[in-house]
């Protein structure tokens, strides 16, 4: 199911599990305008077609002690896809890195890694990420502050491009 099939009402539903992933059926359908059996109907629709990935909290990592963030940008020695695919298998198995993402360019991925303090960082980026078979160079980037994390997608620009399509 693409964004073009689906109707102002599962729209509204995305945009709404979004900002709160917790809210119960019955609210869900109220704010969306719809009684609760259909709106569980579609939430569950949404989620067989994989527009709806899973459920998650919002936990503040350095709350929890994971006071470094760093930013790592890899080169790979090889390209191929058997390397690529292999190398985000890798990034699966390390714990430290949360995200994982393949671009294009000069450097082949970026990862975010989340650790408790920066030697265990330093641990990580030694033994493991620049000691990975297939891995050229790695450089990071250790974040000061954020300044926006916003996960999902704008729904507003959405709504903008479905009017504007006809």
């Amino acid at each position: 199911m693409s964004a073009s099939k689906l109707d102002p009402i599962d729209r509204m539903i995305l945009a709404e599990l979004q900002a709160d992933g917790r809210m119960t059926n019955v609210e869900l359908a109220k704010r969306v305008g719809i009684s609760a059996p259909p709106c569980l109907r579609r939430v569950r629709t949404l989620e067989e077609h994989g527009l709806i990935r899973g459920y998650h909290a919002d936990v503040d990592a350095r709350a929890l002690g994971f006071e470094v963030q760093v930013f790592a940008m890899v080169g790979l020695v090889s390209q191929a896809e058997i390397d690529l695919s292999a190398f985000e298998a890798q990034c699966r198995d390390w714990p430290l890195v949360r995200e994982c993402h393949m671009l294009n360019g000069e450097v082949d991925f970026i990862l975010k890694c989340v650790a408790p303090d920066l030697s265990t960082f330093q641990s990580f980026l030694t033994e493991e990420l620049t000691a990975a078979e297939n891995v050229a160079s790695v450089k990071t980037s250790l974040v000061i502050r954020g300044a926006k994390d916003e996960p999902g997608v704008p729904f507003d620009v959405l709504e903008a491009r479905m009017e504007d399509t006809p």
